[in-house]
Formats: structure tokens, C-alpha cells, sequence
């Protein structure tokens, strides 16, 4: 009888050990799988001059956004790409070389439908079990299934576009010499992560072929990887 239980406990505990298992390998599988973050690149340059010290100064297109902490934050992420290829930034706009004018913003949304065919065929019922009519086996509930009954899976969601603009002056003339928007869609309304990563698609290969537009994706993971589609 020892023997007996011994070898049930153990049994149960390996069924135990793969419940808790299996939803963390699937969570583990679906971090991996992590959609990557795409944007609509478009910029057109007159062309801008091959970086040698200029200095430039990033301040709001919009009005309304200048002096605020969040326009900051992002301001600082446009002024790190600058400098990375290889302008400086200015101790003031009055100083500057380059005006930088930025502005950002996303939607309020829009509802998209999604339509996906009904459950399979054959004798599996919708909790489960397979075949017959009510009753309970093994913790699963089945019932009778007709799969000519079973309509198809709606399910809607909202989806938001996100959007930033770039123009770059120079300062002594007010000459334009560079124009560039970033544009995404997904899920979230949240700035704080679309405003970098659209930053981020809109200074890859910068300044670009003029009147091109691209599809950029960010991949984020150990090593941010970016290709252009």
C-alpha cells in the first residue's frame, strides 16, 4: 500500500509540476514572440548640411506643447539622435544654427472588427468533451455540438495612429531643409512608448532619400535590431 501511494504522490506531483510549467513556457514563448514595432517613415531633405558642429536647438511646432515637462522628454530623445550624427546642441533657439521643430500626438482611436470561422468539425463539445449529451468526466463539462449551429468568432478592438513631425530651419534664413513624419498603428495610445520608437524609425538612416517613404521596423530584445521593409 506504501508503494502504491508513493508512486500516486509522485504521479500527482509531476502533474502539478506541468500546470505551473506549462503557462510559464507560454509566457516565455510569447515575450520571444514579441510584436515588433512598425512605422510609416517619410522625409524629403533639400538636402541638409553634412554635419560639422552646427548647432540646433529643438523647440515645439505646436505652441501649446512648449515648456511642457512631457514635450521635453521627447525633446531630448530627438536632441540624442542629432548629436549621434554628429550636430551639437545649442545653449539657446537664439543661438543656434539649426531650428528643430517637433511635434507629436496620437488619435482617439477606431474600431476594427476581426471574423474568424466557428469552432471545428466533428463531435467535440464547446466545453470540451467529446460526443453524448450533459455529464462531467476528467473536470471537463460535454454536451451535444453541431458545428452547423456554431456561428463564426467576432471579437472587436480598438487601434490607435500615432504620429510625429520633424522640420528642420536654418536659423539665419528660416530656409527649410528637412521635413520628416513618423507614423504608426497598434493598440496602445500610450505616447510615452510611441513617441520614442517613432523617434527612433524616423533618425534610422537618417536623413534618408528625399521623397522616399519606408517602412521601418524596431525590433526590441537584447540588442535592438532595425531593418527597413
Amino acid at each position: 500500500m506504501t508503494a502504491q501511494f508513493s508512486a500516486l504522490f509522485t504521479k500527482s506531483r509531476s502533474r502539478c509540476a506541468l500546470r505551473i510549467a506549462a503557462p510559464l513556457a507560454l509566457a516565455a514563448s510569447l515575450a520571444a514572440c514579441a510584436t515588433p514595432f512598425k512605422a510609416d517613415v517619410s522625409r524629403f531633405a533639400a538636402p541638409l548640411p553634412a554635419p560639422q558642429g552646427q548647432t540646433f536647438a529643438v523647440v515645439a511646432d505646436d505652441p501649446s506643447l512648449a515648456g511642457g515637462l512631457e514635450f521635453g522628454l521627447y525633446a531630448d530623445e530627438v536632441s540624442q539622435e542629432l548629436q549621434r550624427v554628429g550636430y551639437e546642441p545649442a545653449a539657446s533657439p537664439e543661438t543656434a544654427d539649426l531650428i528643430v521643430r517637433f511635434d507629436y500626438g496620437v488619435d482617439d482611436g477606431r474600431e476594427r472588427v476581426r471574423t474568424t470561422p466557428g469552432a471545428g468539425f466533428g463531435g467535440f463539445g464547446p466545453w470540451g468533451g467529446f460526443g453524448g449529451f450533459g455529464g462531467f468526466r476528467n473536470n471537463f463539462a460535454f454536451g451535444f455540438y453541431d458545428p452547423f449551429l456554431a456561428g463564426p468568432n467576432v471579437r472587436s478592438y480598438t487601434i490607435y495612429t500615432g504620429e510625429i513631425d520633424l522640420k528642420i530651419d536654418r536659423a539665419s534664413t528660416g530656409e527649410r531643409l528637412f521635413e520628416g513624419r513618423a507614423e504608426s498603428v497598434s493598440r496602445s495610445n500610450r505616447l510615452q512608448t510611441i513617441v520614442p520608437n517613432l523617434v527612433d524609425a524616423m533618425f534610422t538612416d537618417f536623413p534618408g532619400s528625399s521623397g522616399e517613404t519606408l517602412r521601418i521596423t524596431i525590433r526590441d530584445d537584447e540588442k535592438k535590431v532595425k531593418t527597413i521593409d
